[in-house]
């Protein structure tokens, strides 16, 4: 779908940062916009601060069906579910449905990257934008991480390069793909907004189906689902691995990593990297594909690649203490990451797990728990859910280093409890294996909290 802008009316769900930056923006381009938000005026002070300046019409407190009577085009703000009765309606009144995404790419000038996968997104998007800028491109990086990116379109010159992160969210209502589209990898995630586990696969898709002969697509070859979507690419496919090489892309082969093109180049060696752990190999081999198809040489690879540190919340040290180290994954909002984190980690570990759940399968995340982790620290609503996986793995595990769990309510006390407990030489690590809606807006607040609170240990 190209969207026609000018002159058309659109009502936008959501004032979120998103729905912020799609509404300055189609303002900008002679749109009459109606911005609407089920929260009541006195919650949204900021955002409505933010739109002062442009003539919008405001409809607070609900989403009620009149907003579609003269509606050309329903936009939905990243966080607004897409069964939502009014989304639905608009759909069957034959609206169509669009998103600061879907505007973007359809009007940028640039190549542009996009990158989606149930983990490793926002890592592997900061790696590829570091790599461009290390290229000598101007780079644009944003999307679903940090900057919208719609409003700098102004800006941007076809020779630019852009690297955008995409939600399942943002897919979803998508029709139109980027030139290079990765999938890192699909494990179950989302469960408690998606329908089931093929919608969820269905809406990461989205970032292949409009790709045309000469786009590119880049996919996580170890991942089964990831590897078998290569038979719905339109255009060029290229995988990257651990496992093995499989024609042009990015590989590890023994402790080298490579990229192929016409012929391997090594990059560099895994022992050069900072990131720790397999998922974070993942990582770099997926940004190393991703500007190799788009002709960066090796060398701006490399070093980028020895000096990455890494992204706030993911497995990021925060400080040590007593002989403790204490790490941050807040990002981890699924048991697949928490179990990434636990791989990652050597020393013995105190865990902090917990949050909201998600409707995901705890079985081998507590299994891993109860091999790796010498004492569980759970918090928040899961806090039962996830002790009562993990007793049931206690009876089963030949490899029990497990010896004690214990019940809080909030992060303080499990922080303060870990302070504790945690013996010299070990790591406390925060890594939730659940969302951080029940008592925070999002994984980012969790983590800064946690942080301030080990920095005042």
């Amino acid at each position: 779908m190209t969207t026609l802008i000018a002159d058309h009316h659109f009502v936008v769900l959501g004032l979120a940062r998103q729905g912020i930056a799609a509404t300055r923006w189609l303002v900008e381009q002679g749109a009459q916009v109606t911005v609407s938000d089920t929260k009541a005026e006195a919650q949204l002070q900021g955002p409505i601060e933010a739109l002062r300046d442009l003539d919008v019409k405001l409809v607070l407190g609900g989403h009620p069906s009149s907003l579609l009577d003269d509606c050309d085009v329903l936009c939905l703000s990243g966080g607004v579910p897409i069964d939502l009765p009014i989304v639905l309606e608009a759909q069957q009144r034959g609206i169509p449905l669009t998103n600061d995404g879907q505007l973007f790419v359809e009007c940028c000038p640039a190549p542009i990257v996009g990158i989606t996968g149930s983990a490793g997104k926002t890592t592997t998007t900061t790696l590829t934008g570091e790599i461009f800028k290390a290229a000598h491109y101007t780079t644009w990086v944003g999307g679903n991480i940090g900057n919208p990116l719609i409003g700098d379109l102004k800006d941007m010159l076809p020779t630019d390069r852009v690297v955008m992160e995409l939600s399942s969210f943002q897919l979803d209502v998508m029709t139109t793909s980027p030139h290079v589209a990765a999938i890192l990898n699909i494990t179950p995630n989302h469960l408690d907004r998606h329908p089931s586990m093929k919608a969820y696969v269905e809406a990461k898709r989205h970032i292949l189906d409009y790709q045309s002969f000469d786009d590119i697509a880049v996919l996580g070859y170890d991942n089964p689902i990831a590897r078998a979507l290569s038979g719905r690419a339109n255009g060029y496919v290229r995988f990257f691995s651990r496992e093995k090489i499989i024609g042009r892309g990015a590989f590890l082969k023994g402790d080298r990593i490579l990229v192929v093109q016409n012929n391997e180049e090594e990059v560099c060696r895994v022992g050069d990297l900072q990131l720790r752990g397999d998922h974070n190999v993942l990582n770099v081999l997926a940004a190393c594909a991703l500007t190799s198809a788009l002709n960066v040489d090796v060398e701006p690879m490399a070093q980028v690649i020895r000096e990455f540190k890494g992204v706030a919340h993911r497995l990021q040290l925060i400080r040590e203490v007593n002989g403790v180290k204490y790490y941050d994954d807040s990002i981890a909002t699924a048991p697949e990451r928490l179990m990434a984190a636990l791989n990652a980690t050597t020393e013995p570990i105190v865990l902090l797990a917990g949050g909201r759940d998600k409707h995901l399968l705890w079985e081998d995340a507590a299994r891993l728990i109860v091999e790796r982790v010498r004492e569980l620290i759970v918090f928040g609503e899961m806090a039962e859910l996830v002790q009562a996986a993990v007793e049931a793995q206690l009876s089963q595990s030949d490899e029990r280093l497990l010896e004690k769990i214990q019940h809080v309510t909030t992060l303080e006390e499990a922080v303060t409890t870990a302070s504790h407990v945690a013996r010299s030489g070990e790591v406390v690590l925060l890594s939730p294996g659940g969302t951080s809606y029940d008592a925070f807006k999002d994984f980012e607040e969790r983590g800064n909290k946690f942080q301030e609170l080990v920095r005042g240990l």
